[in-house]
């Protein structure tokens, strides 16, 4: 299959290199041009729960050089999402289907807005702990789960088809006939660990071991949880912080993309994650007070 993965920041890279090594042809895009150049150079190198492996794949900061593809996987973060969809375009073909994977709330809505609801389908991944090492080489702690669904309706055998591509480079799949129940099991696990890791600036593991921090964040995760089962929304687990928990001893040593970007400077995904619990809240006469309070934090936190 010929995939474009646009955003190759820690997961899409961790996607380009393991789908081209699958035996696919991938495009990896990317506005980062000194990752680009190391991809073209010298292969990406792929180290972590996977494995180690240095894959050769094309690499490009113009998406009209790849050309249409059959796939194309927008693994930006949520507020790059509008750019990144409308770089699509270019690889769009009759019959291309798009997968938006992005943490939080609205990636995936975004991008159909754009591209048409009838090419989007919802990818969630959870369990992976991915960082960038240095241009052309990524890290990825754990290798758990991707989930697809269609933005609407019921698994589709196009899903199917592509989750297939997704099994064959080793990745554990699982297909969902609902969208919006596929995104909140994973928001309820990134509400978690983002919001309390970045304020705390430590790894899942060491939230996991204080119960100070640990008390903050399985209370952000519980509120998700119950703002979910008050919306209708059939999730596969009865006890949020035992599931959050299990989640995160999967990937101890990880430090969540939302910890990396406030380090970093770079605008974080805070508002559609812990950020879009309290608005989801309040339209089912529920309050989210712990999400709401280290929301505010991230926030006064990163402007600083």
């Amino acid at each position: 299959m010929k995939i474009a993965v646009v955003g190759v920041g820690a997961m899409g890279s961790v996607y380009a290199g393991l789908l081209a090594d699958a035996g696919n042809e991938v495009w990896a895009v990317d506005t980062w041009a000194e990752h680009v150049a190391a991809i073209r150079d010298q292969g990406l190198r792929v180290e972590g729960a996977s494995g180690d492996r240095t894959v050769r794949l094309h690499a490009t900061t113009d998406a009209a050089e790849a050309g249409p593809v059959d796939l194309v996987v927008i693994a930006t973060k949520a507020q790059h999402v509008e750019a990144a969809a409308t770089s699509a375009r270019a690889l769009l073909g009759p019959e291309t289907v798009v997968v938006s994977i992005q943490n939080g709330l609205g990636g995936p809505a975004r991008a159909a807005e754009i591209l048409g609801g009838e090419r989007v389908a919802i990818g969630v991944v959870g369990g992976f702990g991915a960082s960038i090492v240095e241009p052309g080489h990524v890290h990825h702690n754990g290798w758990e789960l991707v989930r697809l669904g269609e933005l609407n309706g019921p698994i589709t055998p196009r899903i199917e088809r592509v989750a297939e591509v997704w099994r064959g480079a080793g990745f554990k799949v699982k297909t969902y006939d609902d969208g919006v129940t596929l995104v909140w099991e994973r928001l309820v696990c990134n509400v978690c660990f983002s919001g309390t890791c970045a304020l705390l600036e430590r790894t899942i593991g060491e939230v996991l071991d204080d119960p100070f921090a640990w008390q903050v964040a399985s209370g952000c995760t519980t509120e998700a949880y119950d703002v979910a089962r008050a919306r209708g929304i059939s999730l596969d687990f009865d006890d949020p912080v035992a599931y959050t928990r299990s989640f995160g001893e999967t990937i101890r040593g990880a430090r969540p993309s939302m910890l990396l970007d406030v380090m970093a400077g770079r605008p974080c995904e805070i508002d559609v994650i812990n950020g879009a619990i309290p608005p989801a809240a309040r339209e089912v006469g529920l309050t989210a007070p712990v999400n709401e309070v280290v929301t505010a934090l991230v926030r006064a936190k990163a402007s600083s």
